[in-house]
């Protein structure tokens, strides 16, 4: 019999609590501050106020949603190993954020952890996007059992050599369709397992793919990531038809980075321009569409623009992120290959000489 994921919200409960309830999460004030002045900002505060009014029971729950929560964890312990537990081994911390979905933040994530890998680094994606998993299919490991070491959680490996380790809620669920009902406070307990708990052992880089604007899920990452070396974010948006939409989307993942005190290694402009799969002209989205503009943050700080790459929109691309191949292998010789080239290189160059 499977069992239940164990989600221990990390915070002080209520030992009156009813069987089943979901139990707040005590969030500290000082998790997010003014970058100058210290003073606690006005958001966490808010957080702090806004306690459930009742708790959540399963039974209120539908049937075939509390079915999504169970885990699909093996639990006879694999033997001795050398996996090391939690984040005790991982030498380099990257986020990746989104002001909004669709714009391609998770093929980012996993087209820069291909092109690490080839770089000869070691590399791990914790994909914390709960309510749309989809890095498993996009590297095509299917949904494999977790198994439990001595020191955590294994990781899924995609690769005999183990260079390229995942970790997803896409392998917990019994129903791959169930959608994940979850508030706030369990989303953040499972994060916080999957910060402490999984035993990634040796990894270069780890990349952990968000879900797009800033919510419960970013500041639990932030919280839970407070005791490691986080080195830095990359931001990927998209050029719009009117400029602000994608503009204002960029400045508000600016300012979460700025409050939480997180380096911003750089901007990605994915879908930048069209690459023919024929002839592999690429042509930029202003020369397509008369009215697409690429974003424009002249006016922000330079220290945003340490990498400011535009990435096209490229069917091949497309194409083996849904078959789950190796883009990065498999058109060497492409335009988009370049560019994504240019990220993990940027990326190396930033914070290996930071």
């Amino acid at each position: 019999m499977q069992p239940n994921i164990q989600l221990g919200t990390g915070g002080s409960s209520n030992s009156s609590a009813a069987p089943g309830a979901v139990q707040e999460q005590q969030y500290g004030a000082s998790m997010i501050t003014e970058s100058h002045s210290g003073a606690h900002c006005s958001e966490m505060q808010e957080i702090q106020r806004d306690k459930l009014k009742e708790p959540c029971r399963a039974e209120d729950l539908p049937q075939h949603t509390v079915g999504a929560y169970e885990a699909k964890i093996r639990t006879t312990p694999e033997p001795k190993s050398d996996y090391g537990g939690g984040l005790a081994q991982v030498q380099h911390v990257v986020l990746v954020l989104s002001g909004k979905g669709g714009v391609g933040k998770s093929t980012m994530t996993t087209e820069l952890a291909l092109a690490l890998l080839h770089a000869g680094k070691k590399v791990g994606i914790l994909d914390v996007d709960l309510c749309g998993p989809s890095i498993p299919r996009m590297l095509s490991v299917g949904r494999p059992e977790v198994h439990q070491c001595d020191s955590g959680w294994v990781p899924v490996y995609t690769d005999a050599s183990k260079s390229l380790a995942l970790m997803s809620i896409g392998f917990l669920l019994e129903n791959p369709d169930d959608a994940v009902v979850w508030r706030g406070p369990k989303k953040t307990a499972l994060i916080g397992q999957f910060v402490s708990d999984v035993a990634w052992g040796e990894l270069d880089y780890l990349l952990v793919d968000t879900p797009p604007g800033t919510s419960d899920e970013h500041l639990a990452v932030v919280e839970n990531l407070r005791k490691h070396k986080v080195d830095g974010a990359i931001l990927v948006t998209t050029p719009q038809v009117l400029q602000a939409v994608s503009t204002g989307d960029v400045r508000r993942e600016i300012t979460f980075c700025k409050k939480i005190g997180l380096r911003i290694l750089g901007i990605v402009e994915n879908m930048s321009g069209f690459v023919c799969p024929h002839c592999s002209i690429f042509e930029f989205a202003a020369q397509l569409l008369k009215h697409t503009m690429p974003v424009d943050l002249s006016d922000v700080e330079p220290e945003v623009h340490c990498v400011f790459c535009c990435v096209p929109l490229d069917p091949q691309l497309s194409t083996s992120v849904e078959q789950g191949e190796d883009f990065i292998k498999a058109f060497p010789e492409s335009a988009t290959f370049s560019a994504i080239s240019n990220i993990a290189q940027a990326v190396l160059t930033s914070i290996e000489n930071a």
